[in-house]
């Protein structure tokens, strides 16, 4: 029976769907995060363009565009908006998370773990059972973009206008087409890939090849999403629902990204003081939080100190005895 694992860290908080095993489907959502689905009162500082595009800005300062407008509400009047869409950081930390305006009761959402009904992890704990189930090769997986299998591989790119997934391998073209294809869709929901899809698969030149292609995908992901048939080219095209960040585009944020990681490999490479070292720029993300390094703290019992080294790669950081 699948089961949502949820384990609230430092900075985040991690959910996999395992199921006999392996962890099917995941989410991280970031400390600080007004989940889609929230209520909130915010205050409309620009109309848009014909009725399109507002802005609106919610207490704190956060700015939510509204698609839709703001249903006639004037500049500068306080509304009810629903956030739709969350933050999506990446390499277009310009664009902003999206709402529309609502008659709904402003509303917190519950915490990620109620919301899934999953069954949350005591953190930190003597055991990593997250890692147990695969979670160290997901995150390996959002970062390199690199995906495994037998007789191929994916090689995923998170772009501004949808993440795009090449099919590669040495099997014959039909056979990697339709392997691939699952395979891609599989990725898909494991790192909870959202928006548009571009799936470009090795071309072949079956018509029924490119049908069975395309039963693969519709055999795995889960509705709802809607796609187009598999061209002669090979390339799908998939569109599904895009409320909050993928795995990919949180990867596409390396210093914040990446400093999560080591502090949650931190917090099982035992008790007492610790000094962390990483690539200047993970250090430098770790200074600007110093919250994220009192919460370690206290989960060792000692205190935590920090030292870059230019040499290591990115995900190379490391816990020492200080």
């Amino acid at each position: 029976m699948p089961e949502w694992l949820v384990e609230r860290g430092i900075g985040e908080t991690r959910a996999a769907l395992v199921d006999k095993g392996e962890i099917v489907e995941a989410r991280i959502e970031l400390d600080g995060t007004l989940p889609s689905g929230s209520v909130i009162r915010a205050r409309l500082v620009n109309p848009g363009v014909e009725g399109r595009n507002a802005i609106a800005v919610a207490e704190g300062g956060a700015e939510y565009m509204l698609p839709k407008g703001g249903c006639g509400v004037s500049q500068g009047a306080t509304v009810t908006i629903e956030v739709t869409r969350e933050t999506i950081p990446g390499t277009e930390p310009w664009k902003f998370p999206l709402a529309r305006v609502t008659t709904k009761p402003t509303q917190e959402m519950r915490p990620l773990g109620e919301r899934l009904r999953a069954r949350e992890l005591t953190f930190p704990a003597p055991r990593d059972e997250l890692a147990s189930v695969g979670w160290d090769d997901l995150i390996d997986q959002a970062r390199t973009g690199e995906i495994m299998f037998a007789g191929g591989a994916l090689r995923t790119f998170a772009t501004p206008a949808m993440t795009l997934i090449d099919v590669d391998g040495y099997l014959a073209p039909d056979e990697l087409a339709i392997l691939g294809a699952a395979e891609a869709a599989l990725a898909i929901r494991r790192l909870d890939i959202g928006g548009s899809i571009g799936i470009d698969l090795p071309t072949v030149g079956s018509k029924t090849a490119r049908q069975r292609a395309a039963t693969a995908i519709d055999d795995v992901l889960p509705q709802p999403f809607e796609r187009t048939a598999v061209n002669g080219f090979g390339f799908v095209q998939i569109v599904r629902p895009r409320s909050r960040a993928s795995l990919i585009e949180l990867a596409q944020d390396p210093p914040s990204f990446e400093a999560r990681a080591l502090l949650r490999r931190a917090t099982f490479d035992g008790a007492g003081a610790r000094r962390l070292v990483a690539h200047p720029s993970i250090i430098a993300a770790l200074e600007r939080r110093e919250e994220w390094l009192n919460a370690l703290a206290g989960q060792l019992g000692g205190p935590v100190s920090l030292r870059a080294d230019a040499h290591l790669p990115m995900s190379g950081g490391y816990a020492e005895a200080a």
